[in-house]
Order: structure tokens, then C-alpha cells, then sequence
């Protein structure tokens, strides 16, 4: 079917009605291909938000205080291309097509010779009883967030006002991607915030059984209250008039009847907003949406839908990969193209409340015969899923939840066979130890979003000119969208460069353009200390989760802020946002410092104590600590505070710092002893606690080369002789085990403290983001006699003020448990059930193991329920019978 022909003399005339990104992303398309040059066409763009197209992807992002332009797509530019027209603030209310032309709330009309429907979606409001209430919200656009923002600023001040520090309360009715979007907002907002989902799981269409417990285990991790299996019945008001209570419908999981709240988002899902089409008889799908055919056109030979308005053959997609696709499409048609719709990549990646979340191909497996190969690591809560053809070669699609690095290497083999063994994707270091970026095919699929392969990225390096990650973004679209594939765009531009032989930018990330290393030389010059700040003076945008906690970690190494002051709480990973160690079941561990593994008899008497009277699991860990299992978000003051009173400090096992400094028992009491190596590893992890790095960082100490405490297996290794100490660096264990190399022989005590606090520093300032000493050794310009060089013979002459820094840092070191309890604004972040803070958590439970609880699995929780006896986690761990 052809273009339709001018209904008047010269130019022809398009109409989009909505400005979205899909709207956006059409006018870009067309004067990108001359569509609007030289009076081919010309474009009306009627958007009923009085603001040019922005990114509702990153709507969230407002609520971190950024300005509602930095949302914006695009160049703006566009917007005043000759021939281009955008009409702010104009809705359209009728469409006649008999007339061709269109009609809007303030009484104009636009005629056209083509006409595109880019209207989106509605947000869809249960019909439960008090939905109208205010304090309900729904959570689709600019306006609505400012609009939740301003009333839970305004509960907040009465609050304050009232002298009643109650902090707020929410529930956010829907857990899927804009349900958990919705309740990171709210959590932006220091709202006490609890998700509400129907289905059994969160994000039921995008992850399976396995990755909803652990995608739930994570942001209960986070405070938020995951609510699964329960339905809203209805809303009821307070004195005031204001939403006060949810009331949950009877059969709810946990048997949860009510939730007392201030605020209501309901963020169930979407509908297509298809009533123009409809009111101008416009034919639409089983489920809404206009009715169109592969080319984006309507019944109608003048009309076309695109976007999440648009049924393509009956399926409607709420994504907006598949929404550019059709904006595409429907350029070329009206250039006189003959594309069609291919079918849509609904593989998405996402980071919902700081969790990494991932799906792509058939992740659940319901081609025939596909095998899953599964990897789950419940301490670092990581879910991980492959979906394999039935002879285990071909990629089918898969499941990430907690750590999606491999998602941008794994999605473009969809279909293709992963070679090797397909469980090396799996494992922690499973991203970098598959497929190289440069075995991927040209007609691999890098950036789903724009429809960009691998050959056109390495084209853009080759053939046109591009030499960064800008310019190729620039170029090809890719990674201009949600930004997932960006890691793996990054590879492929490094790669064609250096194979041109030209040097390759060594920037953090699309905001920054130096690496960790340079970055952390501008904060320690320029004194800032805020990542806002730094991004405003140095980079550019909003950041993203490479450089995000990079700057925290640079920012607490070098000043003693703590872990959760101001700015820099939003800009945590997990486990410091609680100051703790997230396990499988939702709960924490607690980890105090021994230095040196050295401890008073009164020290042990009061860890077991703690632990009894929590109702926590004891583990001796390999570094010469007591892990205490099993800890509530809301019990860790009180755990702290026990600890603290007993003499006891963090041992900072959840952060990217020094860890424990293991020991033998040297001279003290070993009769192969030369050394007292208890002292020393007491000197060193009391001298370098608190120090945060670019990874976590151990110690180890031994008496005498029969080695007991394995110190050539540490970042840095100390070893006793007859006349001092050797020093040993680099070494690690893991999935890459490594030993440590010499770096000194025979050194006093003096001189050995020296020279560890010369390296330490040196690592922290020059290391990349996430590299241990081992690499970092191996990567470093010069290698180990470059770093031997600088610690002991000062060859940059920099020697004194690494020594300054290492002596700031000691100088400057609290503990963060111990300034947490001191300061209430900081305590109010540990906190569960807000209408019940002493109640246990429903969905915990646990079995006795060799004396001690462990969480149970399912299969015991289903037979518990059959005899009538459980483990639910209180306080203290008591057993109930039903």
C-alpha cells in the first residue's frame, strides 16, 4: 500500500499526536533520513504535556533532586528544525478522518496528509473502593511524581511539625518493573515503603520462581516490604480525610489483613490509550490498542500507530525497544520504504531500587526440550539463569538477578552457540571469562533498543571516524536508550581501536571521561565532596551504577565521612546502606572486628550472649572472626549497641575495604616462632580498618616460614625471619587464586609499616574500579619493580605524601556502628514493620541444624506447614506449634 498522496498543493502535512520518546524518536528518524528537507514533509507534533519529550526510563532520577530538564531527549535542537513544529500542552480530542485533519481541547485544528497515533498508555487503577482518595497517586509521568513528591514532603512537615517523627508510610499496589520503580522512588523520598503484588512473586513476566525469591530477598535487604500473593480490596480514610489503611482482600499470603499508610501509588500496569482511535471507528485489538498491521499502519491507509498504543497483529508491547522499532518502520514508510515490523526483543535490564535485574530470550524455557543451567549464590544474593537447547550448546535465553555484568555478552548470542562450558557465564568472574566481545558475529545484536549490531559499532570505528564511546554513541544510537549494552559497546570500540593502533580512552564511564584512577586525583586536589558536585564540575548527566560507587568509595577514602552521610547513602551498594552482610533468607549477618583473631574470654562470653539472646547462627570464618547469622534490619542497633558496650567495632565485611589481618600464634606461645605475629596483625587491622579501596582488602601475618596464617595468599602478606620481616604483595584467593610476590626482605617493624601504608594508599589512588592487588599489579605501568620503586625508594617523589594520607586516615578513623547509634536521623533508615516494629518477619523460617537455626528451604518449610511445625524469627528464635 502506498504513501497517500497530498490533500493540498505543495509539502505534505504529518500530524504525531503525543510526545513521548516513541514521538521523539520518529521526528529524529525522519530529518536524520531528509524526510523534512526540502519540503518533503512537514511535522506537527502535538504533545499534551507541556514539555518537549523527556526520558520516562529514568523518571525515577527526579526524585535525586535532578531538574525535570535533565530528562530531556535528544538534542533540542530538533525542535527547531525548519519544518518541524512542537505544540506544548495541546490535547487532541477528535480525529476525523473523513476531513483528515484533527481537533484539540483549545479548539484548533491541524490537518494531514499522514497521521501517526504516538498517544502511549494510561496507567490502570484497580477499581477498588477509595482509589480516589487523596493520597493516591499513580506514577507515569513528571507531573505525577512532583505531585508525589510535594504530598509526601508535606505528610513529612506536619510530621515534624507535630513533634511526632513518625516517618511516612506508603504501599505501592503492583510488583512489577514500573511497581518496583515506583517504590524506589518512594524510598528516594525516605518513605516507609511496602510493595503489594497479586502474583506470587515480584516481576512475575520477567523473572521465574528462583529469581523472584531473590530479587525479594534483595529489596527487603533494602527496607522495603515485599507483600506477594495479596490483593487490595479497598482504601479507607482517616480523620483528615486522607488515605489511611489498605485493606488486604481475605486469603492474602502471610495473612496480612491491613496496612496503616499515608500514601498509595498504584502502579498495577498500564493500558493502551486507544480512545481516539476507537471514538473515530478505528478498529483495535482483543486487548486495546489500534489495530495495526506489519507496517504500523492502521484500517486506515492515512493513519499509522506506534508504540504502546499500537497492537501490532493483535500484541501490544510495553517496552520502548519495541516502540522505536515501530517509529522506524514507519519513517521509512512514509519516505516510500517497505519496512516491516520484525518482531520485538523484550530482553530487558534494569537496576530497580540498586538491584541489577535481567531477562532476555526464553527465559523460561518453554522452547521444547530446553535445559536451565542455574547458579545461585544466596550470600551475595545472586540468582542466575540459563536457558540452553536441548543438547546444551545453544543459548535460548536466560534470568540475572542481583548481578547482571554477563546480561550484555549473554543477550546478543540468543540463538547462537556459547562455546565452552555454558556454567563459565554463571560464575562471579563468568563475564569476563566468556567470549571475548571480539568473537561476537557482525550481525550479533548489541543494543536491542535501537537495533545496532556488533558489524555496525566496529563500521562506525573503521569506516566513520569514530575514536570514542561518544562519537560511536552518536553515530549508531547505540546505548542512547536504556544504556544496558553499553559495557559490552565499550568493549567493542576498545577493540577495533586498539587493533587500528590507536590509543584507547581509559574513561570511567560515559559520564566521566578519566579513569578511577584520575577521577580520584581530581577529588583529592579540587576538595570536593559530593558526587553531585563532582559530576556537575568534572562529567556529565546523572551518573549511572559504574561510576556511582566509585565515588563513594573515593569520597570515604579520602575523608572520614560516614558510610551514610547526606548524599552518600544514595550512592551505596547493598550491604553499606545497612552497614551489614545481606544472606539468603532477607536477613543479616554481623560481623565485629578481632583484631589479629585475638579475643578476651569476657570478649567471647559477650558475642555469645548477643547471639543467644537474638536468636543468631555462629560461625567461626576463615579470617579469624565470629559471623553472627540470622540478624532483622530493624534488630542491628540493638545488636551493635550490645557489641559496642562490649568493647567491639565494625569489621566492615560489607564494604570494599580492609577486611581482618589473619595471624598464627607466633612467638607468643609456638615453639617455631621468631616474631610476634599476634602483635603485629593487632597493629596492622587496627592501623588500616575503615580504609576504603577500589576492592576489599586482607592481611596476613605468620611467626615463621612454616607460613600458618597463609599470608602469601593476601593483598599483603607478612612473613617472619631471624633478622625481621619479609613483605609480600599481591596475592588473593577466589576463583583466580594468587600468590603474593616479594617486594622486601628482612625489614624492622618501622620500615615494614612504612612500606605498607606507601602501598596501600598507592593501590587506592591508582587501582581501577573493582581490581584487586593481583591485577592491578600485573596491569600497573612497570609492574611490581615500578611499585617497589615508589615505596621504598621514592622514585616520584611522592613518598611523603602517601605517608600524610595513611596518617590522616588513621587519625580520622570512628567506628560506623558506633556513630550510627549516636545519631537518630541515621537510625531511622533500620527499620521493618512500621505498624508493628517488634513483630517478626512472617516469611522467615528455619530449621535446627547441629544446634543452631539455618533458614529453611522450601521443601522443609511445606512439610513444616504439613505437621503443623515451624521456626519463625523473632527477637529470639522460638518454636510455635499450630
Amino acid at each position: 500500500m502506498s504513501t497517500p498522496a497530498p490533500s493540498t498543493p505543495g509539502p505534505r502535512h504529518l500530524v504525531v499526536v503525543g510526545g513521548g520518546m516513541v514521538a521523539h524518536r520518529l521526528v529524529e528518524a525522519l530529518v536524520d533520513r531528509g524526510g523534512v528537507a526540502d519540503g518533503g514533509w512537514q511535522v506537527t507534533v502535538l504533545a499534551e504535556e507541556p514539555r518537549a519529550p523527556y526520558d520516562r526510563v529514568a523518571l525515577t532520577s527526579y526524585f535525586s533532586g535532578r531538574d525535570p530538564q535533565d530528562l530531556a531527549l535528544g538534542d533540542p535542537a530538533l525542535w527547531d528544525t525548519p519544518g518541524v513544529q512542537l505544540r506544548r500542552g495541546e490535547q487532541v480530542t477528535e480525529v476525523d478522518r473523513q476531513a483528515r485533519l484533527v481537533r484539540t481541547a483549545g479548539g484548533r485544528e491541524h490537518r494531514y496528509d499522514a497521521l501517526v497515533l504516538a498517544t502511549g498508555s494510561a496507567p490502570f487503577v484497580p477499581p477498588v473502593e477509595g482509589k480516589d482518595l487523596p493520597g493516591c497517586f499513580v506514577y507515569r509521568t513528571i507531573d505525577d511524581v512532583a505531585a508525589l513528591r510535594q504530598y509526601v514532603t508535606e505528610v513529612d512537615t506536619r510530621r515534624q511539625e507535630d513533634g511526632s517523627h513518625r516517618p511516612v508510610t506508603g504501599a505501592v499496589v503492583g510488583g512489577g518493573l514500573l511497581g518496583l520503580e515506583a517504590a524506589g522512588a518512594l524510598t528516594a523520598l525516605g518513605v516507609q515503603t511496602h510493595v503489594v503484588e497479586f502474583a506470587p512473586r515480584l516481576m512475575p513476566l520477567q523473572v521465574d520462581e528462583g529469581g523472584g525469591e531473590a530479587l525479594q530477598r534483595l529489596v527487603g535487604a533494602l527496607g522495603v516490604q515485599v507483600h506477594a500473593g495479596t490483593a487490595t480490596a479497598k482504601l479507607t480514610a482517616g480523620r483528615d480525610g486522607r488515605v489511611a489503611r489498605m485493606h488486604a482482600a481475605e486469603g492474602s499470603a502471610a495473612g496480612l489483613t491491613h496496612l496503616d499508610v499515608d500514601v498509595v501509588v498504584f502502579a498495577a500496569g498500564v493500558r493502551p490509550r486507544d480512545e481516539l482511535a476507537r471514538a473515530c471507528e478505528l478498529p483495535v485489538g482483543p486487548r486495546g490498542g489500534v489495530a495495526v498491521d506489519p507496517t504500523c499502519r492502521t484500517e486506515d491507509p492515512a493513519v499509522w500507530a506506534i508504540g504502546e498504543v499500537a497492537a501490532v497483529e493483535g500484541r501490544t508491547y510495553g517496552l520502548v525497544a519495541p516502540g522505536y522499532t515501530m517509529a522506524e518502520i514507519v519513517a521509512d514508510q512514509l519516505l516510500g520504504g517497505a519496512a516491516e515490523f520484525p518482531g520485538a526483543d523484550l530482553s530487558t535490564k534494569l537496576k530497580l531500587l540498586g538491584v541489577d535485574v535481567a531477562s532476555f530470550g526464553d527465559a523460561f524455557g518453554t522452547s521444547p526440550g530446553a535445559l536451565s543451567v542455574v547458579y545461585g549464590d544466596p550470600v551475595a544474593g545472586v540468582y542466575k539463569k540459563l536457558v540452553l537447547s536441548d543438547d546444551a550448546r545453544t543459548l535460548l535465553g536466560g534470568i540475572l538477578v542481583g548481578d547482571a555484568g554477563a546480561y550484555a555478552g549473554l543477550r546478543p548470542l540468543v540463538g547462537r552457540e556459547l562455546g565452552g562450558d555454558p556454567a563459565a557465564w554463571l560464575l562471579p568472574e563468568g563475564a569476563e571469562g566468556g567470549p571475548a566481545s571480539a568473537e561476537l558475529p557482525d550481525d550479533a545484536a548489541v543494543c536491542s533498543c535501537n537495533n545496532v549490531t556488533a558489524g555496525s559499532i566496529r563500521d562506525a570505528v573503521r569506516c566513520d571516524g569514530c575514536t570514542d564511546l561518544g562519537a560511536v554513541k552518536a553515530c549508531t544510537k547505540a546505548g542512547t536508550s536504556c544504556g544496558s549494552c553499553l559495557p559490552l559497546v565499550k568493549k567493542l570500540v576498545t577493540t577495533e581501536l586498539a587493533a587500528a593502533g590507536v590509543t584507547v580512552s581509559s574513561a570511567l564511564c560515559e559520564h566521566f571521561d578519566v579513569s578511577r584512577a584520575q577521577l580520584f586525583d581530581v577529588v583529592r586536589v579540587t576538595g570536593i565532596t559530593s558526587f553531585s558536585e563532582l559530576v556537575d564540575r568534572h562529567g556529565r548527566g546523572r551518573g549511572c551504577d559504574i561510576c556511582k560507587p566509585v565515588v563513594a568509595s573515593i569520597l570515604a577514602s579520602l575523608d572520614s565521612g560516614h558510610v551514610l552521610d547526606g548524599e552518600r547513602a544514595t550512592l551505596q551498594d547493598t550491604n553499606d546502606h545497612v552497614m551489614a552482610n545481606i544472606q539468603k533468607d532477607g536477613t543479616y549477618s554481623v560481623v565485629p572486628r578481632i583484631p589479629g583473631g585475638e579475643v578476651t574470654p569476657e570478649g567471647l562470653i559477650a558475642i555469645g550472649e548477643v547471639a543467644r539472646d537474638f536468636g543468631l547462627y555462629t560461625k567461626i570464618t576463615g579470617g579469624q572472626r565470629i559471623d553472627l547469622f540470622g540478624a532483622r534490619m530493624e534488630l542491628l542497633p540493638a545488636i551493635w549497641e550490645r557489641l559496642v558496650a562490649a568493647g567491639f567495632e565494625s569489621g566492615h565485611a560489607y564494604g570494599k575495604s580492609l577486611r581482618t589481618v589473619k595471624s598464627c600464634v607466633g612467638s607468643t606461645w609456638c615453639r617455631y616462632g621468631v616474631q610476634d605475629s599476634v602483635a603485629l596483625a593487632i597493629a596492622l587491622e587496627l592501623r588500616y580498618r575503615g580504609l576504603r579501596s577500589p576492592h576489599k582488602i586482607k592481611l596476613g601475618v605468620s611467626g615463621c616460614a612454616r607460613e600458618c596464617a597463609e599470608a602469601r595468599g593476601k593483598d599483603v602478606g607478612v612473613i617472619a625471619t631471624d633478622n625481621g620481616w619479609n613483605l609480600y604483595v599481591g596475592g588473593n584467593g577466589g576463583f583466580t587464586p594468587r600468590h603474593a610476590k616479594l617486594l622486601a626482605e628482612d625489614l624492622d617493624t618501622e620500615t615494614l609499616v612504612r612500606t605498607i601504608d606507601r602501598f596501600l594508599v598507592y593501590y587506592v589512588r591508582t587501582a581501577d574500579r573493582l581490581q584487586r592487588t593481583a591485577p592491578w599489579l600485573e596491569e600497573i605501568e612497570g609492574g611490581l619493580e615500578h611499585v617497589r620503586a615508589v615505596v621504598l625508594d621514592d622514585s616520584l617523589g611522592i613518598a611523603a605524601d602517601l605517608d600524610a594520607a595513611m596518617a590522616d586516615h588513621v587519625e580520622g578513623y570512628t567506628d560506623e556502628w558506633r556513630a550510627t547509634l549516636e545519631d537518630p536521623e541515621k537510625l531511622r533508615r533500620f527499620a521493618s514493620f512500621v505498624n508493628a516494629p517488634d513483630s517478626p518477619d512472617p516469611s522467615l523460617s528455619y530449621v535446627v541444624e547441629r544446634g543452631q537455626p539455618r533458614p529453611s528451604t522450601a521443601a522443609e518449610r511445606t512439610a513444616g506447614e504439613a505437621t503443623g511445625a515451624v521456626l519463625v524469627a523473632g527477637p529470639r528464635l522460638e518454636v510455635f506449634s499450630r
